[in-house]
């Protein structure tokens, strides 16, 4: 089965079944996850290597006998053919993706704020309870494009390069990110595999986002602020993807947000007026724009190979 037939049929998953409500394997894992990280996570006063090392070790004991068993699985040319598509939707979460982002913008529209705060909550790691109308708009888009790179088009891309042991490698490291990827007393280092890990595999990924973005857009206010903007962020992925993205939707993005009751100071991206509720539709509109551009594409390198 082709890359594109397989993609095709796990984006239609998606869209009648979405993500699983009940029994998803991320669930699973993420239980694993939490199981080995609470018998190999070291006291506070051990030293940094070691805690290091033992992160490393976490990392490896959860992700490689997944990836090894969809590999050996996944051998057969008759069971990848029906595995492929499978693997690839549980991988993927377009609609979700919407689905929660349509959560928010659904109360901004009627001015229930203190629904949005609960709906934005769902999906973003800064603090929500004080958030005004203006900076819930903002976490939305800039999380649907954020997001956009990583729940879909980096599972794609790994998906093309190494099939669907690519595209799980991919989503547990991502998974691993999201739960021991935070830059405090208990993950920094315990975490830093994880995190050096994800930044490694979304590098490309995030890039050819990027580009989709500023294609699919305002293309030269969009490489503008993707070039100009990207490096003062701290992550070297999500700046690229939501840079591009905000200038892509001639908007601005960042500033200011409350992280574990700290007030972080973020950089400006993108470029023009600041984002109304409409802004919300046309970053997910631009999700599903990128979705199609990447299947036409894939479709047309495999009809031309």
């Amino acid at each position: 089965m082709t890359i594109s037939i397989s993609l095709l049929i796990a984006l239609l998953l998606d869209a009648l079944l979405g993500e699983p409500k009940k029994g998803h394997p991320l669930v699973f894992f993420g239980q694993l996850a939490s199981h080995i990280e609470k018998r190999l996570i070291l006291p506070r006063d051990n030293t940094n290597l070691n805690q290091k090392l033992h992160g490393a070790y976490a990392l490896i004991l959860t992700i490689a006998p997944i990836s090894i068993l969809v590999f050996i699985l996944t051998r057969p040319p008759a069971l990848n053919a029906y595995l492929s598509p499978l693997i690839l939707y549980l991988c993927i979460a377009p609609k979700s993706l919407l689905q929660h982002t349509s959560a928010v913008l659904v109360p901004l529209q009627t001015g229930n704020l203190a629904q949005a705060r609960s709906a934005i909550a769902m999906i973003v790691s800064r603090e929500t309870k004080q958030m005004d109308t203006l900076a819930i708009r903002k976490a939305t888009i800039e999380t649907t494009l954020e997001n956009g790179a990583d729940a879909i088009f980096a599972p794609i891309f790994w998906f093309i390069v190494a099939g669907p042991t690519g595209a799980v490698l991919y989503r547990l490291s991502n998974t691993l990110d999201a739960m021991w990827g935070y830059k405090n007393q208990r993950y920094y280092h315990f975490g830093y595999t994880a995190a050096r890990l994800d930044d490694l595999l979304n590098w490309i990924p995030a890039r050819l986002t990027a580009l989709s973005y500023t294609l699919l857009g305002n293309s030269r206010i969009g490489w503008h602020c993707w070039q100009q903007q990207s490096p003062a962020c701290e992550s070297p992925n999500a700046g690229v993807v939501m840079s591009a993205g905000a200038g892509s939707l001639n908007i601005q993005l960042g500033g200011s947000a409350i992280y574990h009751g700290q007030e972080k100071l973020k950089p400006i991206l993108g470029a023009g007026r600041m984002p109304i509720n409409q802004d919300i539709k046309r970053a997910n509109l631009l999700i599903q724009l990128t979705t199609l551009l990447w299947l036409i594409s894939i479709t047309l390198g495999e009809v031309l190979a």
